[in-house]
């Protein structure tokens, strides 16, 4: 059984930062699965804010290029979101997950979520 658990949301202020956390479990061979950062707001559909793929290549969403990065650790089945000059407009509940491109609906596992709340 796989399991992903996300950590580091919370409540921040306008312009402040945060670091998400999101460390694999399980049956699962981490460093060939493409990982993605999502993020759901109340009364939204859930939508990608980042991913990387298990070479390395990274996308963001328009509105968090310039202040999100994503990095993933393979040797520690994990991957972060660095996330900077946060904005209201970024509350939401963040999901990380694991998918393999080849057979997404196969290999595909997400996080419970982490709430992260910006104050303005």
């Amino acid at each position: 059984q796989v399991q992903l658990v996300e950590s580091g949301g919370g409540l921040v202020q306008f312009g402040g930062s945060l670091r998400l956390s999101c460390v694999a479990s399980g049956s699962i061979n981490i460093a060939i699965y493409s990982m993605g950062w999502y993020r759901q707001a109340p009364g939204k559909q859930r939508e990608l804010v980042a991913s990387i793929t298990s070479g390395g290549n990274t996308w963001y969403a328009d509105s968090v290029k310039g202040r999100f990065t994503i990095s993933r650790d393979n040797a520690k089945y994990a991957v972060s979101l660095q996330m900077n000059s946060l904005k209201p407009e970024d509350t939401a509940v963040y999901y990380c997950r694991a998918f393999r491109p080849i057979s997404p609906t196969l290999y595909n596992y997400w996080g419970q979520g982490t709430q992260v709340t910006v104050s303005s």
